[in-house]
């Protein structure tokens, strides 16, 4: 119940972000409309109040009062334009000379109205007055008893075609209460709600589907990954989305792929190593049994005694191989670099194993040159490998065959070759040889080895950063190691 998944999250989160933009942009285009409304709504009374100035400056100049009185169309027309004023903007009108003398123009039903209450005083006209002698216009808002008031005051002007001058003879005030004016804008509420609204929807719908396009493969790569936790290793994400997705699906299936790869090593690992123990085990177990329950005779004791001997070596070879190369694999097992004459180093591994050489009556060729030849390396480890390589080249090639041992040098690399004249290594074993267990002959001979000898000997050169290859598969083997070049610092570290 109390599950939510990254899509629920992302959209939730995402919708709150749109809703709180939606509200703050929807708050600022109802105050810039209301703004444009007000100011429309004023534009408007400016006008109205430009109109009544012109008109007022068409009656007789000689006594404003007096031309009021008269039945003229500038009049009539003026008490029907302020009727369009009242019924339009609830406004009354007020035309007041350079005398002070003041015309009222209102509808029968402005008499009711507040406002007129609070018409201003002769102070204050005498105020007005003083700024429209100046040609000014005035728009403003202001207090009264019967609440805020918006006022607006135009000059009007009688000219003179003889002298072409223009004189200011009044002011045209126009007055209307607040709520006249705010009413422009009251109706913009929820047409801003609606259409705030109607974005919402369609952001959200959107943001719907790009989400749930955006979290898609990665849902499904929780999926695969929940399933490699639960030891499936087929598991794949799909590669699509963007590229930054594609990107990292494309990684999370190469990981897989290598878990996948690791699993079956380590499945093979355990296969090889239960094959490998269970051998040995087996024979001795069976030649301990059938001694004991008198199935051997007493005389051939000593011959299957020599066998259990023998296979507890081989036993504890591959203990040690497996020791050996776990001791490799860890990351935090220091190397002990030294720089020692890997000639000399190469001489003494082939005294070691004289006996094994003469046994077969091997010829061996040795191409380590007079000179010493120093690296920069842990001497023991590259021993194990000049070991190793030696053994397998004794134990592959037939009797009266020949052995090459060549050391090289460049610039910064010492290269040293082992070849045999043995049987090769097939093509299609070439690529595994490097891996544990591995052997040329699937049925695990007995006495051909344990299969980690290589294992361990690449290993030790990537410890080194240095690389161990097969330079051929046919004819016999040769493998090549590379070194990094030492200094000859008088004193040889192989001993």
């Amino acid at each position: 119940m109390r599950r939510h998944t990254l899509f629920t999250r992302l959209l939730t989160v995402s919708l709150v972000v749109i809703l709180a933009c939606v509200g703050v942009l929807s708050a600022l285009a109802y105050v810039y409309l209301r703004n444009n409304a007000i100011d429309g709504r004023m534009n408007a009374l400016k006008a109205q109040a430009r109109d009544m100035a012109y008109l007022a400056s068409r009656l007789s100049s000689d006594s404003v009062a007096r031309a009021f009185g008269k039945n003229s169309t500038t009049e009539a027309y003026m008490r029907w334009k302020s009727n369009r004023i009242y019924s339009e903007y609830n406004a009354y009108i007020m035309v007041v000379d350079r005398s002070g003398n003041v015309s009222l123009y209102y509808n029968e039903a402005t008499l009711q109205d507040e406002s007129i209450q609070a018409m201003p005083g002769r102070e204050e006209i005498a105020a007005y007055m003083d700024t429209a002698l100046k040609g000014e216009e005035v728009v403003r808002q202001t207090q009264s008893a019967a609440g805020p008031l918006f006022t607006v005051l135009v000059p009007w002007v009688q000219e003179n075609s003889y002298t072409n001058t223009r004189t200011v003879m009044g002011f045209v005030l126009i007055q209307t209460a607040a709520q006249t004016v705010h009413a422009a804008y009251s109706g913009l509420i929820w047409p801003t709600v609606l259409a705030a609204l109607f974005i919402f929807l369609l952001a959200a719908a959107a943001l719907f589907f790009i989400t749930r396009q955006m979290t898609r493969p990665l849902t499904a790569m929780a999926q695969a990954a929940g399933q490699m936790a639960r030891g499936d290793f087929t598991a794949r994400a799909p590669e699509e989305g963007s590229r930054e997705i594609q990107a990292l699906s494309a990684s999370f299936n190469r990981m897989a792929g290598q878990l996948a790869d690791l699993e079956q090593s380590r499945k093979d690992f355990v296969a090889n190593v239960s094959h490998e123990l269970r051998s040995p085990i087996t024979s001795i177990q069976g030649f301990a049994q059938g001694m004991l329950d008198g199935t051997i005779p007493p005389e051939q004791h000593e011959q299957y005694l020599q066998v259990v001997v023998d296979e507890t070596h081989r036993l504890s070879k591959l203990i040690n191989g497996l020791l050996n190369l776990s001791r490799m694999e860890n990351e935090q097992t220091s190397l002990a670099y030294s720089d020692f004459d890997i000639c000399e180093l190469t001489r003494r591994v082939l005294i070691s194993r004289i006996t094994q050489i003469e046994e077969k009556n091997l010829q061996i060729n040795a191409d380590l040159g007079e000179d010493p030849v120093f690296v920069h390396a842990d001497a023991d480890q590259i021993q194990q490998v000049i070991i190793n390589l030696l053994d397998n080249a004794i134990k592959f090639t037939p009797e009266d065959g020949f052995i090459y041992l060549s050391v090289r040098q460049d610039k910064d690399t010492v290269y040293l070759r082992v070849k045999d004249t043995g049987v090769g290594i097939l093509p299609q074993d070439a690529a595994h040889i490097f891996d544990r267990f591995y052997k040329a002959d699937k049925a695990h001979t007995v006495g051909k080895g344990t299969g980690l000898g290589l294992a361990i000997c690449q290993r030790i050169m990537e410890k080194h950063g240095q690389t161990i290859r097969l330079v051929s598969g046919d004819n016999g083997a040769e493998f090549e190691i590379t070194l990094a070049k030492g200094q000859n610092n008088g004193a040889n570290h192989a001993n």
